[in-house]
């Protein structure tokens, strides 16, 4: 060292990162015996509940709030040059790679392959999971339901364009219980077949939220061409594929997957475009630290019925993540709402508001505590 500079030379650097690579590949390797153990210790406590108790309990082996508390605490003690969140994007790979040690996750997502949801789903639960299309957003629910699938992921607001009145519908018969949620940045890229001219476009597809997110570009740019609502970006991506003439409205992902090529990039109309997916399945998760609560509630109509709904949060100092309405179906203009704010269900100001709720309300479902979203 000389004046604080570092003057090995380049082969020497390179000895050293390889002695390091070694080091990191062997603890990660202890890493993978402890989740190996891990799943030993779960399926035991399992057998020793009782005879029988092996075939009839299932196995919980991903736990979502401890994997949050240990993606938060990687940020926190991050000290660089690689920024927090890289650096846990890598150990969210890692779990994921481990986890799929003691069962690897089946999940459900709104298909087909390269759709926002998929990407989603990837980023939450890594690329060791198993991730399946889902034609609809009804069927990612049945696939939780039935135990077909393990977790589901489904979108549910747009910084741009709201809420997604189909997830929220699908709530209030469903048992399922939320158990995450994803935050992704979107971009999207206006994509055809490889060497399709420009004047050879006579159609535009994408899901009906791609096409309002793009609305002004599209009517500057496109304003003749037909536009048609599809079932998701990557069915639109598909036909572009297949069909002369298409052109798809998507995003990164489906266009590496059906080998499309961009005729313009980032074409959403607002730079900050965010979709927010949750993620559902059949247990409800502890508390985290940093969590977010989901309910489902109606009142009677009557005068001052929502302020009677929101005053109780308002008195215990708590704040409203979201709240949104819906047509009640068993009443002619009536509403249910729901409402998402921080905490967690076993909080005593949480518990206290949700006594205070049912006294008042006609309805009220709980759809899930979960950790708030750390990548």
């Amino acid at each position: 060292m000389a004046d604080g500079k570092d003057i090995r030379t380049l082969d020497e650097v390179r000895v050293d990162i390889d002695s390091i690579d070694s080091q990191i590949q062997e603890l990660i390797s202890r890493r993978a015996e402890c989740a190996q153990r891990v799943a030993e210790i779960k399926l035991a406590e399992v057998n020793a509940a009782g005879e029988g108790a092996a075939g009839d309990t299932e196995v919980v082996y991903y736990r979502p709030e401890r994997e949050a508390q240990v993606l938060r605490k990687i940020i926190e003690r991050n000290r660089g040059p690689l920024g927090g969140e890289t650096v846990a994007y890598i150990f969210r790979e890692i779990m994921s790679a481990c986890l799929a040690l003691e069962k690897p996750l089946q999940v459900a997502y709104l298909g087909p392959e390269g759709t926002f949801t998929q990407a989603a789903a990837t980023k939450h639960f890594g690329h060791a999971a198993v991730c399946v299309p889902q034609a609809t957003i009804d069927t990612v629910f049945a696939q939780v339901e039935s135990g077909e699938c393990n977790y589901g992921v489904v979108p549910v607001e747009n910084s741009t364009e709201g809420m997604v009145s189909h997830t929220l519908d699908n709530f209030m018969d469903s048992p399922l219980k939320i158990s995450g949620e994803v935050e992704l940045a979107i971009a999207h890229h206006l994509l055809a077949a490889s060497h399709t001219p420009r004047e050879k476009i006579t159609r535009i597809c994408a899901h009906q939220q791609a096409l309002a997110q793009c609305r002004n570009w599209l009517d500057r740019h496109w304003p003749d061409v037909e536009r048609q609502a599809v079932s998701s970006n990557g069915e639109a991506a598909r036909l572009a594929a297949q069909t002369p003439g298409i052109a798809a409205i998507a995003g990164e992902t489906a266009a590496e997957l059906y080998g499309l090529e961009k005729l313009a990039e980032h074409v959403e109309d607002c730079a900050d475009n965010t979709t927010r997916f949750l993620i559902i399945g059949r247990e409800e998760v502890p508390p985290s630290g940093r969590d977010k609560t989901s309910i489902i509630v109606s009142s009677r109509n009557k005068p001052g019925a929502l302020y009677q709904l929101l005053d109780p949060f308002r008195k215990a100092g708590v704040s409203l993540t979201r709240i949104d309405t819906r047509p009640s179906r068993t009443e002619k203009w009536a509403y249910v709402f729901f409402i998402e704010f921080e905490g967690h269900l076993q909080d005593a100001n949480i518990a206290a508001i949700i006594n205070e709720l049912e006294e008042q309300s006609i309805l009220l479902k709980p759809l899930g505590s979960y950790p708030r979203a750390v990548l």
